[in-house]
């Protein structure tokens, strides 16, 4: 379908690409990686054609079409959103304009009218406006906004609108740069299911890590300026690459040892008539090595210790009895989201809020933070608590004639430069990016100057609304160091599973606005749950429905009676008896997944040793073998650690959550 063949490309002396190559076959679904400005987005507009390559070619079958999603800014005209969605060919735009221009001049008998009727009908434009204004469903337009001007609609949801376009025309090859970024959780399930079932070949961009392991089945890397494929999902893909980079590594030292004893002859026997010759062929070989480039450092991540609020008393935040309510645009009737909600967070929580789109989420974060205010009921903050809140529209706040310099140092503690700078790094603000003014930053560009800003100047209670939109896998994977050195308390809203998992200790779920908690990590309420999906159990319950709350049982109204106490008690004996077999169960998985890591660990030194003598790479040697079993070693290491690390965290979440 397309070839890329050897291509290369340089930007001002910096080569991005140099003798890449890579095949997109019919039905592929590839994750292109890499780092922040490897160059993903420049590969994308080479295979579209808006930029050419310096060396080599792209060739693709004839007649493929291709569809595009950008990450922001798509254009967007007079049309509405069932005009873009269905604006799959010009023809079939041509024809719906003029019906439209001859219906509202009362010309329906026209030869011209009856024309374009025709076209629409044979475009298949009935077909492929039903299909939109399906799609558009699945991406939670109401059927009522379909008809409403794409232009007056958020950014956000004009990409849905794009996006609904692309699904209807279904091109051969999709090219998605980050397309989950303007989703909430329901429509990306939803997306996800139906990109399943894509008949033509995916390649995208994403920085959720849960939504390339549902669907991809190839990971395209851009590293030291060429294309490597890696069979699998992301997971596999992290796994393989940890297995590469240690042959790597490997063949790099073997091939230095050896240029360093080729020189040595050099140096020792090139004056010496007798040896000259051999001395002159040893420099030649050096010559015609194709050298290895050094691996990267990986002793040289920055070690940075984020700055830590001050300390706040054991109860951090609290709601007591509020009722909250939002009224309708004519104020005439009411939407109800809690009635007499009671909420408590202490000191170094850090909680996630899971729960179906509408069930009262993004409300109860905005009543903690102060955005909202209830009708009824008190919110009240511990002592010595500083909260601070993060939403995606937030970062409009930001000074748009500051550079991103002054902006991470215009915070009342007031960085120096070289911590700012530190963060900002962290960040993927780097070199001459700093001084880059606000105003020319994309919308994630912004999104990670707030999360720098609310970093260097922490409050010790965190409030964040969706802080990974918009951020690459770097960049959340930044965040994550910084929130596990935070010694303040969170509560977050997030769709990213792996960032759920790394960071939320224990889960409040909301249904219809009622607050369930559990003790426990995210796979604690997976496990409680009994969910059979990580994302789809973010969205499980039951949405607000109407303007009126329901009414309370009659068993509510009277409290629970001794039978009920009785049986309460007992269940909770039970769970304390299973909890502590489980317990016991852990530590004894932990134990033997210690023992094996040992193990593995072990031989992984002594293959890495063996692989760095010379004997084993010359003819009729072991290198092959031993690098055979050193990638599948690394591969059950990778997978045996990740496991360790999930037993050990719900074994230490448990621990911190008995009484």
């Amino acid at each position: 379908m397309l070839t890329i063949s050897a291509i290369s490309k340089s930007f001002s002396g910096r080569v991005l690409f140099q003798d890449a190559s890579l095949q997109v076959n019919r039905g592929d679904r590839i994750g292109l990686v890499g780092a922040n400005g490897a160059g993903k987005s420049t590969l994308f507009s080479i295979i579209l054609g808006e930029d050419s390559p310096d060396e080599g070619r792209i060739s693709m079958e004839r007649g493929i079409t291709f569809g595009f999603l950008p990450q922001e800014s798509a254009p967007v005209g007079g049309e509405t959103v069932i005009d873009l969605a269905t604006g799959v060919t010009p023809e079939l735009v041509k024809a719906r304009e003029t019906m439209r221009r001859c219906e509202a001049a009362d010309d329906t008998e026209s030869d011209e009218y009856h024309g374009a009727v025709g076209d629409f009908a044979e475009h298949d434009g009935h077909a492929i406006t039903a299909k939109a204004k399906r799609i558009l469903s699945g991406l939670a337009f109401r059927e009522k906004d379909v008809e409403r001007p794409a232009a007056a609609l958020s950014g956000g949801w004009v990409m849905r609108a794009h996006l609904a376009r692309l699904l209807t025309q279904e091109p051969d090859l999709l090219l998605l740069d980050e397309p989950t970024n303007h989703l909430d959780l329901e429509s990306l399930v939803w997306f996800r299911e139906y990109l399943r079932g894509y008949p033509g070949a995916i390649v995208m961009i994403s920085h959720d890590r849960d939504f390339l392991n549902q669907l991809v089945r190839d990971i395209v890397e851009i590293a030291r300026c060429k294309l490597h494929r890696y069979r699998g999902n992301f997971d596999a893909y992290l796994a393989e690459k940890a297995a590469r980079d240690v042959q790597h590594a490997a063949a790099y030292a073997n091939q230095q040892r050896e240029i360093e004893r080729l020189q040595d002859f050099v140096d020792r026997f090139r004056a010496k008539a007798s040896k000259a010759s051999q001395a002159q062929s040893k420099l030649k070989q050096i010559e015609r090595m194709d050298l290895i480039e050094a691996p990267p450092d990986a002793d040289a991540k920055v070690k940075f210790r984020f700055p830590q609020p001050q300390r706040s008393g054991h109860r951090v935040i609290t709601l007591k009895d509020v009722d909250f309510a939002y009224k309708s645009a004519d104020g005439t009737s009411e939407l109800t989201v809690y009635r007499g909600l009671n909420f408590e967070a202490e000191r170094s929580q850090r909680t996630v809020l899971v729960g179906p789109n509408g069930a009262g989420k993004s409300t109860l974060i905005k009543l903690l933070a102060g955005i909202l205010e209830p009708q009824r009921g008190e919110r009240i903050l511990g002592h010595n608590v500083r909260a601070g809140y993060f939403a995606q529209n937030r970062v409009e706040q930001l000074n748009m004639r500051q550079t991103v310099l002054e902006a991470a140092q215009d915070l009342p503690s007031r960085p120096g430069e070289q911590v700012a700078r530190t963060v900002l790094g962290s960040f993927l603000f780097r070199g001459d990016d700093v001084f880059k003014p606000v105003a020319v930053l994309s919308g994630g560009e912004k999104s990670r100057l707030a999360l720098a800003r609310l970093l260097l100047d922490p409050p010790n209670l965190i409030l964040m609304d969706e802080p990974t939109t918009h951020l690459d896998i770097p960049s959340i994977d930044a965040l994550i160091g910084a929130l596990e050195q935070y010694e303040g308390t969170v509560i977050f809203i997030s769709h990213d599973v792996h960032f759920i998992r790394k960071v939320a200790s224990t889960v409040l779920h909301i249904s219809a606005g009622q607050l369930t908690p559990y003790a426990g990590d995210y796979q604690y309420y997976l496990d409680k749950t009994r969910a059979t999906s990580a994302k789809e159990a973010l969205v499980a319950g039951e949405q607000l429905h109407d303007f009126q709350p329901a009414a309370l049982s009659e068993s509510k109204q009277r409290g629970p009676g001794l039978k009920e106490i009785k049986e309460r008690e007992r269940a909770a004996a039970n769970e304390r008896k299973a909890a502590a077999q489980a317990k016991r169960d852990r530590e004894k998985r932990v134990a033997e997944l210690e023992q094996g890591i040992a193990t593995m660990e072990s031989r992984q030194r002594d293959l890495t040793q063996l692989l760095q003598n010379p004997i084993v790479h010359l003819p009729g040697g072991t290198a092959q073998d031993l690098s055979r079993e050193l990638t599948e070693l690394t591969r059950k290491l990778y997978v045996t650690t990740t496991e360790w690390e999930r037993e050990l965290a719900l074994l230490e979440g448990a621990a911190s959550s008995a009484p």
